[in-house]
């Protein structure tokens, strides 16, 4: 069971020569790789096309655009990935092991979040038990599911915030999540420009929110506003 792996984008000109080497080890062991872009107005497109790979066009928004990629790939599994994460080497592996388990009906990677702060390997530590602990994933954690299970809870809900969390409570009444110890990298870039302790604060606070029924459309405006 071979996964599509779909890549969200938007302006990721600056990661894309990694990312897109990445990409390219993957593209040996993965059903096929779709890019999806939501309006870039920087060097995006050029440089992969460039590469060679075909780049999908959507609506702007993560949601939007994974949907997108999600109803063009035909793999049986799909694998989403954050253009700033990066996956273990033997990560196709680990995912079709764990899905043809049928145990589990999707699942998602430890993370370890890279930069200079100690501060963010406590958090990854803390990100990593929470998820062990409530079955809800987030995006950086490299998602992956079966495409049975992802049409029957119909993707994702196109909300500007949090829609890797909706996924993950749709997808928990069908299984619990298959915790893959092997870590994604995942880029710190976010939380040291903003200070890690007042993301930190954000993001529980955020989160908070949301569970507490606040429309997702009003967080991200918060999210936006920092």
């Amino acid at each position: 069971m071979k996964p599509s792996i779909i890549v969200p984008l938007l302006n990721e000109a600056a990661a894309l020569p990694s990312l897109l080497l990445h990409l390219r080890e993957l593209s040996q062991f993965a059903h096929e790789i779709i890019l999806v872009d939501g309006g870039s107005e920087d060097e995006s497109a050029s440089l992969i096309a460039a590469a060679g790979f075909h780049l999908y066009s959507s609506s702007r928004g993560r949601a939007r655009q994974m949907n997108t990629g999600a109803r063009s790939a035909t793999g049986e599994a799909l694998l989403f990935l954050h253009a700033d994460t990066r996956l273990p080497d033997n990560a196709i592996q680990l995912v079709m092991q764990a899905l043809e388990r049928e145990k589990h009906a999707w699942g998602r990677f430890d993370v370890t979040i890279s930069g200079q702060s100690p501060m963010l390997r406590i958090v990854s530590c803390l990100m990593n038990w929470r998820s062990l602990l409530s079955g809800i994933a987030t995006g950086d954690m490299a998602i992956f599911v079966t495409r049975k299970a992802f049409d029957s809870v119909r993707g994702f809900p196109e909300q500007p915030l949090m829609e890797d969390v909706a996924l993950s409570q749709s997808l928990l009444r069908i299984s619990r999540p298959v915790r893959i110890r092997q870590r994604v990298i995942t880029s710190g870039r976010r939380w040291e420009s903003n200070g890690v302790w007042r993301t930190i604060f954000l993001m529980w606070r955020l989160r908070w929110a949301y569970w507490r029924g606040v429309p997702a459309e009003e967080l991200a405006n918060a999210y936006r506003s920092q």
